[in-house]
């Protein structure tokens, strides 16, 4: 199969759909790799180490797009990109359509089988092609609320972790998983005061157990989330619905009643934000104010860390993206039913329930496609 990488074109986005080392299993399974020349420029990968693995480099994505049977991608196609998707084209990338309805329309319009990282699940029921993205950004979501609450960035002028005589900060994270995890690790290494919120009891206790006590672990309800937004000196959104666009339980009266100079991370902005007053931002203009609060909500927040990210990635989305390649998407996802889920948009058709659910749309069962 001829697969195809681009640069990607999304705002500071510096990772990379495969490394050099991930480019050389394709060669070796037999495949042909094309890649846009200054792909690893992020990485700080030459083409030079892209043509040593085997790939040839070539001038513009528009020539991956035009020749590529499967393109790989690591965020989702920008609609001058999307215009170039063709029918009969594999695309396997992050999607995150629920609360993109334009990326939806254009993606349908175009004919391609679109595989969304996000969706794809593993025996246990879990995500595992989103986990080492969610642990970046779980993590990078404390540095980066840190930064926001220094005083010459319109925050509160607190650090996280006090020192002798003063006072911590106050961390509250809403969500228990991947990304609540890894925040909080990050938080109560800084010395921070540490709550997380989630509606699990199983998770809570998982986690209660694993901090030793050393974290609060509350139970997440409209009061619960009220309570403790007004104690944040920084909040953390870290809620996921698998595929579906993510509930806003953080409302704009909860916001009013927030510390003047708190900071909100809403890292569920990829999926349309757990905090009513979100909306998404960029690496180059990262937060806005309301009602006092600075709001951090950039979607993209591992491409920060391109060279963490894109290796961490690689090496959950190589396997899949292999079977795609070896097998072509029919017989691969027929293999693992795990796979299939990932299956968003194929030849005009919508095949992710909750992105369906989400903008009232028709869907169409995957499993009738194979």
């Amino acid at each position: 199969m001829l697969v195809g990488i681009p640069k990607e074109i999304k705002n500071n986005e510096y990772r990379t759909g495969l490394t050099p080392e991930s480019v050389q299993e394709f060669t070796a399974h037999g495949h042909e790799v094309i890649v846009q020349t200054q792909l690893g420029a992020g990485i700080n990968a030459l083409d030079a180490d892209y043509e040593a693995a085997g790939a040839v480099v070539v001038s513009t994505a528009e020539e991956i797009f035009e020749r590529a049977e499967l393109i790989i991608k690591v965020k989702e196609p920008q609609p001058n990109e999307c215009e170039m998707l063709r029918r009969g084209q594999i695309l396997f990338t992050y999607l995150h359509l629920a609360p993109d309805d334009l990326q939806t329309e254009l993606l349908l319009k175009s004919g391609v089988t679109a595989i969304a990282y996000e969706t794809v699940t593993d025996q246990h029921g879990t995500l595992p092609l989103l986990a080492p993205m969610s642990e970046v950004a779980g993590r990078l979501s404390v540095q980066a609320g840190a930064h926001c609450l220094e005083k010459s960035k319109g925050g509160l002028g607190v650090l996280l972790g006090g020192v002798t005589g003063v006072e911590p900060a106050d961390v509250v994270i809403i969500g228990g998983g991947v990304v609540g995890n890894n925040a909080a690790f990050v938080a109560h290494g800084m010395g921070a005061r540490v709550t997380i919120l989630d509606n699990s009891i199983p998770r809570l206790r998982q986690l209660d157990i694993q901090y030793g006590g050393n974290v609060n672990c509350v139970f997440s309800n409209r009061a619960a989330i009220e309570n403790y937004a007004k104690r944040a000196d920084l909040l953390i959104g870290g809620v996921l619905v698998a595929g579906a666009e993510a509930p806003k339980l953080v409302t704009r009266e909860m916001v009013r009643e927030m510390k003047p100079g708190a900071v909100i991370c809403d890292v569920a902005i990829d999926q349309g934000g757990c905090v009513e007053t979100s909306h998404a931002t960029t690496h180059s203009d990262p937060t806005y104010v309301v009602d006092e609060v600075v709001h951090y909500c950039v979607a993209n927040m591992p491409g920060a860390v391109p060279r963490t990210s894109s290796y961490a990635l690689n090496h959950a989305t190589l396997p899949y993206a292999l079977k795609l390649a070896d097998k072509g998407w029919r017989q691969a996802l027929r293999a693992d039913r795990g796979f299939l889920p990932g299956l968003n948009v194929h030849e005009g058709k919508l095949t992710c329930e909750a992105v369906a659910e989400a903008q009232d749309l028709k869907f169409v069962a995957p499993e009738t496609l194979l």
